[in-house]
């Protein structure tokens, strides 16, 4: 009446083989289509990572909306020096990001 459970291997759905986590993680977030969401809010967490402390400690908000990055920044002189780097700007977050996030910056 009350038999043990055994595992049938021959009827199991899982797919042989080992998975690391980071991919494991990357296959869940493309199923999902949430990997440029993602991207994003990784862009505003680790912003003082990406740019520096000087540059972080300087900079109110944060935020990216349709592919474009708005930055509300307090030092008049550093706003000037990012907006004629706009475009190293650009390259330096895409390139540490390891895709493209962000194909313009807005400075508020």
């Amino acid at each position: 009446m009350n038999q043990p459970y055994r595992y049938n291997r021959e009827k199991a759905t899982r797919v042989a083989g080992v998975t690391s986590l980071k991919d494991a993680i990357g296959q869940l977030l493309k199923a999902y289509q949430l990997q440029t969401r993602f991207n994003e809010t990784y862009l505003e967490a680790f912003w003082g990572r990406i740019m520096g402390p000087t540059i972080a400690s300087r900079t109110n908000r944060l935020y990216v909306r349709d592919r474009k990055l708005y930055i509300e920044i307090a030092s008049a002189p550093l706003r000037n020096e990012l907006v004629n780097a706009k475009q190293k700007l650009i390259q330096l977050v895409n390139k540490d990001m390891g895709t493209d996030v962000i194909d313009d910056v807005v400075f508020i």
